[in-house]
């Protein structure tokens, strides 16, 4: 678990700075048969670079996730973890914050949907509730709010 007492403040507000331009937070739905409601809903906050210098940094001072490179050559640090994304990525991001008001709105609405997605049983209007919010995070949007709603089994 991260202890944020351990985080020099000088690097606690580089990371938020720097994840202010250039991370995002996701809201990632996957269709799966093996899942009661036919949808498997994750969370993700991830950041991608040519140089891995930073992202390195970041995973060792954050205490979680993951860091790959792509066929692309270009790097990225993930965390998908629901319990990492609860007890790490919250809580930095509380404390340290963001500038911008556009990545200030994406991780209220971030906070939301994981508070939604905690609940042990998720209604048809928590599921909406989640494809309004993920269009206030991310432009970038696998399957459509009816794809969803057209095959979710409540």
């Amino acid at each position: 678990m991260l202890d944020l007492k351990k985080i020099p403040s000088n690097i606690g507000h580089y990371i938020a700075g720097f994840a202010d331009g250039q991370a995002s937070f996701m809201v990632i739905f996957r269709p799966r048969k093996d899942y009661k409601n036919n949808w498997k809903i994750s969370l993700a906050f991830n950041i991608s670079q040519k140089d891995p210098t930073i992202l390195s940094l970041i995973k060792r001072y954050l205490k979680c996730g993951i860091l790959r490179q792509r066929k692309d050559g270009v790097w990225y640090y993930e965390v998908n973890n629901m319990n990492s994304i609860e007890q790490n990525i919250i809580p930095f991001f509380t404390k340290y914050g963001f500038l911008s008001s556009k990545k200030k709105t994406e991780f209220s609405n971030f906070k939301r949907i994981f508070k939604i997605l905690k609940k042990d049983i998720l209604t048809i209007d928590d599921i909406k509730e989640i494809l309004r919010l993920r269009k206030k995070i991310t432009s970038r949007i696998k399957y459509s709010d009816d794809e969803i709603l057209k095959t979710w089994k409540a």
